[in-house]
């Protein structure tokens, strides 16, 4: 376990795996001013970690994370409007983030993901949930819009513009079933076993290159957004000649001719 959150965000290692856990359980795992600056602090620095090349999400306790910490005492010196302002910036910036760190991202979901903690989930880039999962996004439960958090643009993309529509306008509460159903969540794991799930999902990963690894989770986002197919297939193009002039595609081959593991060098 590093040393860097011992409190609101745990981090453990496991060879070059991290498994980040939200560790307020006593709130569920709401994001307070903590937590936020916590993760902002990790998911920002893994840019620069090239002996991290897979990470684990998941939450202490009974849930994943119940979203923003509504009873959090946020007064101070600042207005209303910038201290709310503050406040969204901060924790929007977790999200960007995610997307734009070369890990990827395995969410491990159980009990309630709700606001800015199903925002958690639909940042990273895989998703398993528990018989007992289930998701909303909550904002305009409490009198607010029901776009917030970016769930305006991932939940149309991850589950069609009808789901989206309908979690987003009601604030309703969606199960492990529908998630899976709707590609919300890769796949239903027993709570005991969604870390040995998630770790087993990272050690598939780990068998690829790791700039690879990167260069493809950066595709995927990039193109996500592409306006058009040329687009898309030019961003493919670039990843492509680029890992075709590394020293680990060489290897990849002969490894794959020789009946071998590859013995990855450049990280």
């Amino acid at each position: 376990m590093t040393d860097e959150a011992k409190g609101e965000l745990v981090v453990e290692r496991r060879g070059a795996v991290e498994i980040a856990t939200l560790n307020r359980p006593e709130r569920l795992n709401a994001l307070n001013e903590g937590l936020v600056e916590a993760l902002n602090a990790y998911f920002g620095g893994l840019a620069e970690r090239k002996d991290v090349r897979v990470v684990l999400l998941r939450g202490a306790g009974r849930g994943f994370c119940a979203g923003l910490d509504i009873q959090e005492d946020r007064t101070g010196d600042e207005t209303p409007v910038l201290r709310t302002l503050r406040t969204q910036t901060d924790i929007g910036n977790i999200y960007r983030r995610m997307r734009a760190c070369p890990q990827p991202i395995i969410a491990l979901g159980h009990g309630a993901a709700a606001g800015g903690g199903l925002s958690l989930l639909l940042a990273s880039d895989v998703r398993y949930g528990a018989p007992d999962f289930r998701c909303n996004a909550a904002y305009i439960r409490i009198g607010l819009g029901g776009c917030d958090m970016a769930s305006s643009y991932f939940l149309p993309r991850l589950v069609g513009a009808s789901l989206a529509s309908e979690m987003i306008l009601t604030g309703r509460f969606v199960g492990a079933e529908r998630a899976l159903a709707a590609g919300l969540i890769s796949e239903i794991v027993d709570e005991d076993k969604l870390l040995d799930r998630g770790l087993a999902l990272a050690e598939e990963m780990l068998a690829t290159s790791p700039w690879g690894l990167r260069l493809s989770k950066q595709a995927l986002n990039l193109n996500i957004d592409a306006p058009s197919l040329e687009a898309a297939m030019a961003i493919e193009d670039r990843q492509q000649v680029i890992l075709s002039a590394t020293e680990d595609y060489k290897e990849a081959l002969t490894a794959f001719l020789d009946k071998r593991p590859p013995e990855y060098r450049e990280r």
